[in-house]
């Protein structure tokens, strides 16, 4: 049985929770108290997440000079290798992260794709895996002890979801705002404490009866939606706190503002926040889209890193930025590339990763991977491993089924 939490569900005990919540919204360790707990006890990880499998060759791994290289130009970085000319910020904070131009991957189908670089499998009929962040979210649990947030949030769309390890770890949905949408406050506050206590008593006799983990999922949600009402590390969601200055350095596009948000979520000890950019499928016009997209793209990435790096975070914190796949070194007649997932870049960074490093590399025209390739196993490892979580870990699906973390993915060498 798959336990994703459906988003309406949440949202309704969300709702159900808010007038009995807004009385208390005081109540609960502040967001400052929460930022002091992460730095001495635990790690974050922040996934840049680029919906649509986008042109690394154009942005990280440029081939000047070969037919399939493309207008671009590579500049020089405070790193020890060459990106885009677009991502003049970032160019600024390579030294803290590195590229893996040895990606080889086998799913070049988006939804096929986006599930194994999420979860470091396969998609398989038979079991639903849980994705990077409700992996992190289980595995933390101990150290989350002071934390209401959800600990798994993702900004400006969906992520993949917390397969057979419950709904309890499913991800909370927010906008670039931090708005949860369409919660409101139906009654008083006196009629929504009776409902809760009603609610409370069915959830109790129903679990009483047997009805299996669901049963026990169903009541761990409502039990967060209520304290998250009452929590004062809900401000950690309202970005237009935030210094006027700030927001301008982040931009105040959709992205820029799901980066600041994604920040203020690790102050407050969030363990995994997953940032979507979506709009890379460019089988056409490629580049003049990428003349719109890689401004947002290095504003929002460029202050993020430096911002976290500021603040003292930034070794706390590992920094991912990826996509499905890559795209077809070969330009089609649309001025396009299409899905490529034999030879691509992701970017890691933070939590005690080398940075300025390029691992890896691929053939002059960029079509084959010369080095030794890495799989989305690879990578997940990669992230457990920097996040301090046992490799050894296994998990055991709905059908007793055993699951090794990250695929029994091997991290990567270099980046240690």
């Amino acid at each position: 049985m798959n336990y994703r939490m459906n988003r309406r569900h949440f949202l309704d005990h969300l709702a159900a929770g808010a007038a009995f919540g807004a009385a208390s919204f005081a109540l609960g360790r502040t967001v400052e108290a929460a930022a002091e707990r992460l730095r001495r006890d635990h790690k974050s990880c922040v996934l840049l997440w680029m919906g649509g499998g986008p042109p690394t060759i154009d942005i990280w791994d440029l081939k000047p000079g070969a037919p399939t290289g493309g207008p671009l130009k590579p500049i020089s970085t405070t790193g020890d290798l060459q990106i885009t000319e677009r991502l003049p910020l970032v160019a600024e904070q390579m030294k803290h992260l590195s590229v893996i131009r040895s990606m080889s991957t086998r799913e070049a189908d988006h939804t096929r794709g986006r599930y194994y670089l999420h979860t470091g499998y396969v998609p398989n009929p038979n079991v639903v895996h849980p994705s990077y962040g409700s992996v992190i979210a289980h595995e933390l649990a101990p150290q989350l002890a002071g934390l209401e947030i959800p600990p798994f949030v993702t900004i400006g769309g969906p992520s993949e979801g917390p397969g057979f390890l419950g709904m309890a770890y499913a991800p909370l949905q927010v906008d670039p705002s931090g708005r949860v949408r369409d919660v409101q406050p139906l009654v008083e506050e006196e009629r929504m404490r009776e409902r809760l206590a009603l609610l409370a008593e069915i959830e109790g006799r129903f679990a009483k009866q047997r009805r299996g983990p669901a049963a026990t999922e169903h009541a761990k949600v409502l039990e967060r939606t209520v304290s998250l009402m009452q929590s004062s590390q809900m401000s950690a969601f309202d970005v237009n706190s935030e210094p006027e200055k700030v927001r301008e350095r982040y931009g105040q596009g959709g992205f820029g503002r799901s980066c600041l948000l994604a920040r203020r979520l690790v102050e407050a000890g969030v363990p995994f926040v997953e940032v979507n950019l979506g709009g890379w499928d460019l089988h056409d016009n490629c580049f003049d889209r990428l003349d719109q997209k890689l401004p947002e793209l290095d504003q929002g990435m460029g202050a993020l890193v430096a911002d976290l790096a500021e603040r003292g975070l930034l070794d706390q914190t590992v920094i991912l930025w990826m996509g499905e796949f890559g795209r077809t070194p070969r330009i089609n007649e649309d001025a396009g590339r299409d899905h490529y997932a034999r030879a691509w870049s992701a970017v890691v960074g933070g939590g005690g990763l080398k940075g300025g490093l390029a691992v890896g590399e691929t053939s002059a025209d960029g079509t084959t991977v010369e080095s030794q390739p890495h799989s989305a196993e690879d990578l997940m490892a990669t992230v457990c491993q920097a996040m301090g979580l046992s490799l050894q870990t296994e998990f055991k699906s709905t059908s007793g089924r055993p699951m090794k973390i990250a695929g029994g993915g091997t991290p990567i060498a270099e980046l240690f």
